[in-house]
């Protein structure tokens, strides 16, 4: 049993990094601190404490803890657990999109710079990200445009150059009649213009073209000069401010009651070349500088484009430690700064005055769709809550349901639900559609504040008017269930029970449409109880084919998992003390159950952790 009051004494005041789990042995929280014994204990006083950090506190069960030898050792450590845990309480990014990158291979004999998505420890550059995949194809397009490198993703040896070559658009490396000098020059200035080094680029360009007009090369004089015109326009759309500095990223936060918005801008050589947005659920209650501090540190582990000053509105805690790290991932000086006054500052201002628009329109879009679904639905309040459910199963195998919800307008893939069907056997889809939302609508009713939630505004069942009458089935069924406990209680009066069967009969007045597919499997329409098609918008039905396109990823999913773990069991598992690493073993040493079955009790102890007493239950 885990006392935490004992196990508090016993915390060392060495720096580390603590990790608390739930009573599921869930890590819930990953953190870091100087001092182990001061840090921890913090979190168990009788203080103020903001209500995200009471909830979690409140979830603790155990925790445990990692000493280290310093700060910095703890920040890396405590960056690497919550990307493997994604702890729910600690600031996480909120998608694992990947976005993509420009990469130079500066190590072949004739680098190439390509498009994309992975990072590798490869030797070559990496530049980006972009947030914005076709701004990176449009650098790319460029580059292919203007400079002659090969296009080839792997260089080989030709007996004749290719269609590029013929057009001017590359040296032809592969036939070996190009100078190396000439062409790793090019690599270089190519380089430079994606470090945002154009003042450079453009003063060795004009450089270039005098020497060529000077020789009477006029043909390459005009090349170099329509690369230099290229490149000047291309520069011209990106200057935003006379910073000096080469390489900035410069981080803003805005707030609204239902999310956190961080911008991040990406200043090289005085010009943005990008910007990135996150959003953050739950996080109101969460000061700015402890947003910051979690967003730096996923942020930049693992990334290659760490710039030489990160600037923010907020002085942050572990500044020192963050700046410690990142310079050594750099090899050279990396600083945080919170300007006061300046044109620093106004660029600080300008990436939370751009998280303000960037969350100030999703709200707006939001409260579009909300309205649009309010009015379409014919409801006389905002449906905020949304559920759908879809059903997934083979001639009635392994029978499964989704659940997704929609959560003021946004697709909630963190509040997901899944089930298996218990009631139904053979293949039908309406009874199982019934069996789970009443099982569903049971859970809040039993318990307000689980997992569920609070009941639904509208259900969108994933399917006809047979899944729609399912699904308002199930809601007459659990008001039934409802009816009958009160009809049951002697104790209450007969208009108290009238009473309590109106709120219920309130309470569960949920409105049921269905989700029509097309013959190509395609959304369709919105149907109501009468089979009326609901003419809805463009905007409203990309969002509802998201909707029913992840319930249906939601539901088979599940049953793939099901079906896959049917197919690999084995007698072994019913053999008590045979966990899947001695399961493996054993088909490993023998091929077969059948061999095992053959297999002597000294043959099966030769397998590794197959004790005497295993073997014998194994033969039996």
């Amino acid at each position: 049993m885990f006392n935490i009051e004992e196990e508090l004494k016993k915390l060392p005041g060495k720096p580390g990094v603590y990790i608390m789990h739930d009573k599921d042995d869930n890590i819930i929280y990953v953190g870091k601190a100087v001092s182990l014994k001061n840090r921890v204990r913090q979190y168990f006083r009788k203080t103020n404490k903001t209500a995200r950090i009471e909830k979690m506190v409140s979830l603790i069960d155990h925790f445990e803890y990692i000493v280290v030898d310093n700060e910095a050792e703890a920040l890396i450590l405590e960056c690497n657990l919550i990307k493997k845990n994604r702890p729910k309480f600690n600031v996480l990014l909120k998608d694992d999109k990947t976005y993509p990158y420009i990469k130079v291979d500066v190590k072949a004999e004739y680098p190439g710079v390509y498009y994309t998505r992975r990072i590798i420890n490869d030797g070559s550059k990496y530049f980006g990200p972009y947030a914005n995949p076709g701004a990176a194809k449009e650098m790319l397009d460029f580059i292919k445009e203007r400079y002659k490198i090969h296009q080839c993703r792997t260089l080989k040896e030709r007996t004749r150059p290719c269609l590029n070559y013929h057009i001017g658009r590359c040296l032809a490396p592969c036939m070996g009649n190009v100078d190396k000098e000439e062409y790793r020059k090019q690599v270089n200035e190519i380089i430079d213009l994606l470090e945002g080094k154009t003042d450079k680029v453009l003063k060795d360009l004009e450089i270039q073209m005098q020497e060529a007009a000077q020789k009477m090369e006029y043909e390459k004089a005009a090349y170099l000069r329509d690369r230099k015109q290229a490149i000047e326009r291309a520069s011209s759309k990106q200057k935003v401010s006379n910073i000096s500095e080469n390489s900035i990223d410069v981080i803003g936060i805005a707030k609204s009651d239902l999310e956190v918005c961080v911008e991040i801008f990406f200043v090289r050589g005085s010009k943005m070349i990008g910007r990135e947005q996150y959003f953050y659920n739950d996080l109101k209650d969460m000061e700015d500088n402890e947003i910051l501090s979690g967003f730096i540190k996923q942020y930049y582990l693992d990334n290659p484009n760490i710039p030489s000053k990160i600037m923010i509105r907020e002085e942050i805690e572990d500044k020192e430690a963050i700046e410690s790290w990142l310079s050594t991932e750099l090899g050279k000086k990396v600083e945080i700064k919170t300007p006061k006054k300046g044109e620093k500052l106004r660029f600080v201002e300008m990436a939370e005055n751009n998280a303000r628009v960037t969350l100030d329109n999703k709200e707006k879009d939001k409260s579009e769709i909300l309205l649009e679904l309010k009015d379409v639905l014919k409801m006389d309040r905002l449906p905020r809550k949304i559920e759908t459910y879809d059903i997934s199963n083979i001639a009635g195998e392994h029978m499964v349901a989704g659940m997704c919800v929609m959560q003021d307008g946004v697709i909630k893939k963190n509040l997901s639900r899944r089930f298996k069907i218990k009631t139904v056997y053979g293949q039908d889809d309406p009874k199982c559609m019934e069996e789970v939302i009443t099982r569903r609508l049971r859970h809040s009713l039993e318990n307000p504040n689980g997992g569920f939630g609070k009941l639904p505004d509208v259900i969108f069942a994933d399917g006809g008017i047979t899944q729609i009458r399912a699904t308002k089935q199930a809601i007459q069924n659990v008001l039934n269930e409802e009816k009958e406990t009160f009809m049951q209680d002697s104790e209450m009066s007969e208009q108290d029970k009238q009473e309590k069967l109106e709120m219920k009969k309130k309470e569960l007045d949920i409105k049921v449409f269905g989700m029509v597919k097309n013959d190509k499997h395609q959304t369709r329409a919105l149907m109501d109880e009468n089979r009326n098609e609901l003419k809805i918008s463009e905007n409203l039905m990309k969002l509802i084919t998201r909707f029913q396109d992840t319930v249906h990823e939601t539901a088979i999913t599940y049953h793939r998992k099901l079906r896959d773990k049917e197919m690999t069991k084995s007698e072994l598992d019913n053999v008590k003390g045979i966990g899947n690493a001695k399961k493996q073993a054993l088909l490993k040493q023998f091929g077969s159950v059948e061999k095992i079955k053959r297999a002597s009790i000294e043959e099966l102890m030769k397998v590794k952790g197959i004790t005497k007493e295993l073997a014998e239950k194994l033969k039996e």
